[in-house]
């Protein structure tokens, strides 16, 4: 006989079942509390998917890519406006060079004129 009146047979019988049940579903003192405890976290989780939809989470995902494109493009719009300005600059400076070269040339032409078909004062 064992310590618990029982003969021991059956305190074989019963280590040989605890052996074959797995560890999770073995009675425990706490096993109310464990199963409430387990009721209320399922309790949390469907609350936070229903809440929270597919992220299944409570914090915020950082998102980048949102922040990265803006930048992008605020960067190529500068590149772009640098570089308007910059063509702007040297197409007026290119029409300043073309005028005054005209303007060497036709005095160059006029007086050449005058001195081929007008007579010089000096004769």
């Amino acid at each position: 006989m064992t310590e618990s009146g029982g003969s021991t047979e059956t305190a074989v019988k019963d280590s040989d079942e605890r052996d074959l049940v797995p560890t999770p579903m073995r009675r425990t003192a706490d096993t109310e509390r464990l199963i409430l405890q387990a009721a209320a976290l399922r309790r949390r989780q469907l609350r936070a998917a229903l809440l929270y939809g597919a992220s299944r989470s409570w914090r915020q995902k950082l998102t980048l890519w949102p922040g990265a494109i803006v930048g992008g493009v605020v960067v190529a719009v500068i590149v772009a406006a640098i570089a308007v300005t910059s063509a702007f600059q040297q197409e007026q400076e290119r029409k300043k060079q073309e005028q005054l070269e005209r303007e060497q040339t036709n005095m160059v032409t006029s007086t050449e004129f005058v001195e081929r078909y007008l007579p010089s004062e000096e004769s």
